[in-house]
């Protein structure tokens, strides 16, 4: 057979839309109703019986649709007693007339039991439906393996309702749980997109700043020392526009030691004392960007909300309470404000770097010690939890 006219795996296992699902259920249960009216019909009934068996077979169909359609769920939490007595009178008083060929029925009224009555009482009332079946059918008269047959068909009958309808169930649910995966999905992204704006542009952004007032100043006294800082200012804007890009493709990896430098030198340009020291080591990149990203956003914190006269930077390899290898970066400033001095702020920006901790195994605290100083300290792991290039979120 060419190629062309099988499906693919793909397509093998791609899930039916719910409508889809349940106009097959709705084809199945129209073919049993469609064979009782023959069974029915065979008899040769008078045109009254006749008439009163198709408004049977519609109402069941009617009936047994509501059960077993997934938007009818509030439906039959409310009125569910009330359609399965109803689909039982239609089941049982149509026999009187009808004898055996009525009894496939049944197996709708079994299938209902399964979908409506609380378990374990459901395969209960199953089992008597079924039974009654049988019973029914033996003091008619009907030879044995005809009686033998009306129960299997009855059971089959009731399973196949069962089945259909779950499975038509499950499909609307896959597909609304997709739908809501989807939203989480693009919430999710936002939510990182926001966050790299924030963590990586407003370090950058306020370093122009600086170095444009500075450049403003030294314009009429000391224009080479201007046209240097006017180097500095293009340097980070091209490293700002870069940073755009990161956060649009959602990848980037930063240099813990290259952040550090960076913020020395802005931090000098405003003329706070800077002291760095780093003694951590190579770190995989994971690591070092949660950490260069923690400096970038306390130094931008440093710039923005305090009166610093120093920064101190530090980076040490220490051993964690379970015997893991972790570091700890300590960014402390004596600039601290009131709000400061009462409790750790709960701003957006440390808010994302804690995010940005957790997902690696590690944490972030901050606080105002006995001297005032501001601490901002972060320990993750020197191997993180994720140690591949990944996204800043």
């Amino acid at each position: 057979m060419p190629r062309r006219f099988l499906r693919s795996g793909r397509e093998q296992t791609e899930v039916l839309p719910p409508r889809l699902a349940f106009t097959i259920v709705l084809l199945v249960l129209s073919g049993f109703v469609l064979i009782a009216v023959l069974n029915v019909l065979d008899t040769d009934p008078s045109a009254l019986l006749m008439a009163g068996c198709l408004f049977c077979a519609v109402t069941l169909f009617a009936i047994q649709a509501v059960h077993s359609s997934p938007d009818a769920q509030r439906f039959r939490d409310r009125f569910g007693a009330w359609t399965l007595g109803a689909q039982t009178l239609l089941t049982y008083v149509p026999m009187v007339f009808f004898g055996a060929t009525w009894g496939g029925m049944g197996g709708f009224l079994a299938g209902s039991c399964l979908l409506i009555v609380a378990a374990p009482v459901c395969w209960l009332a199953f089992g008597v439906v079924v039974s009654t079946a049988g019973v029914s059918a033996g003091l008619s008269g009907v030879h044995w393996v005809d009686t033998s047959y009306l129960v299997v068909s009855t059971v089959l009958t009731g399973l196949i309702v069962y089945g259909l309808t779950r499975l038509a169930n499950l499909v609307a649910e896959v597909h609304q749980a997709r739908e809501e995966l989807a939203y989480m999905a693009v919430a999710e992204e936002r939510l990182r997109f926001a966050r790299d704006l924030h963590d990586l542009l407003g370090f950058g952004l306020s370093a122009i700043t600086l170095k444009s007032e500075l450049t403003v100043r030294l314009l009429a006294t000391r224009p080479e020392r201007a046209r240097e800082e006017l180097v500095g200012i293009l340097q980070i804007s091209r490293q700002a526009l870069a940073d755009v890009r990161a956060v649009a493709t959602g990848y980037r990896d930063m240099s813990l030691t290259a952040e550090a430098a960076s913020a020395e030198e802005v931090l000098t340009v405003a003329e706070i004392g800077a002291r760095i020291d780093l003694d951590c080591g190579p770190l995989p990149a994971a690591t070092s960007t949660v950490l260069a990203t923690v400096i970038r956003e306390g130094v931008t914190n440093v710039l923005r909300h305090s009166k610093a006269q120093n920064c101190h930077i530090e980076a040490r390899q220490v051993t964690g309470k379970d015997g893991r290898s972790l570091i700890r970066l300590t960014l402390a400033n004596d600039g601290a404000d009131e709000s400061r001095r009462t409790g750790p702020s709960n701003g957006s920006g440390l808010g994302n770097l804690r995010v940005r901790a957790e997902k690696i195994g590690g944490r972030l605290t901050s606080h105002v010690d006995a001297d005032g100083w501001y601490r901002l300290v972060v320990e993750v792991p020197r191997v993180g939890a994720r140690q591949v290039s990944q996204p800043l979120s």
